[in-house]
């Protein structure tokens, strides 16, 4: 198996167009014998513990829900108070009334989540985040089909649930995951920014959603024991991107 550090750890975006698919096709070979070997040696960490529903702070009337992958239900930590639900609610709780539920399960893909949020039918909410994309990338989702599953997961937040925001995650830079090895950390660093990126624009073009991204650097030393989810500082970080935007959005 090929050593990260001979590869150059270069944003895979500043890549030229012919390069990067001459990548692609050079390691196709590998890719499909290295995604199974890393998905095998890389421990299963399991959901936290802790409630997914309560009320919390004085103020405004705020009912929040949170929805999506791993990320969204707070693998990498060992309770919900350390995850993104317990963090991000604790903060929002400084200036409303915080009625909040969590909806996510590890593995979800946009569409798996959709049909979780259906099948959970979790009460009418002012403010939706949600976490995915990460799951559509490694399942082999092209850019087009999962901006079109993410606008269905949109439209059933919106008009269904009621959210009058609807926050999501942008895709993490994979190419910074510890867990992932060259020829992989790569290709799935490239993937990373093309979602994102068409992320952000489809969001803007649309109007009625934000993409929340994190302004830091992940490494060994900020990210979950299995070098692929995220850890206390990192939910920090992004609980405090959302509750900000919130706070903005909401005059709170």
């Amino acid at each position: 198996m090929s050593d990260i550090q001979s590869f150059p750890q270069i944003h895979p975006a500043r890549l030229p167009r012919h390069s990067r698919w001459l990548h692609k096709m050079c390691f196709y070979p590998v890719l499909l014998t290295q995604g199974p070997w890393i998905k095998a040696r890389t421990p299963r960490l399991p959901e936290p513990e802790g409630v997914r529903e309560g009320v919390l702070g004085e103020g405004p009337d705020l009912r929040v829900l949170i929805a999506g992958d791993s990320s969204a239900a707070g693998v990498g930590v060992d309770t919900q108070d350390d995850a993104l639900s317990g963090q991000l609610t604790r903060r929002l709780a400084r200036r409303a009334r915080v009625d909040w539920q969590l909806v996510a399960k590890c593995g979800n893909t946009t569409p798996t989540a959709l049909r979780q949020l259906q099948k959970a039918q979790p009460r009418p909410v002012d403010v939706a985040v949600v976490g995915l994309g990460v799951n559509d990338i490694t399942s082999g989702a092209t850019v087009s089909q999962w901006l079109r599953r993410t606008d269905a997961l949109i439209d059933h937040l919106r008009g269904d649930l009621g959210a009058q925001q609807v926050y999501l995650a942008g895709i993490p830079p994979l190419w910074q995951f510890p867990v992932l090895q060259n020829p992989l950390r790569w290709t799935l660093g490239h993937q990373a920014e093309r979602f994102d990126r068409a992320l952000r624009q489809h969001l803007a073009a649309r109007g009625d959603a934000t993409w929340i991204t994190l302004d830091m650097g992940l490494s060994e030393d900020n990210m979950a024991p299995d070098g692929f989810h995220p850890g206390p500082v990192v939910y920090a970080e992004w609980a405090r991107a959302v509750a900000d935007r919130i706070f903005v959005d909401r005059k709170l």
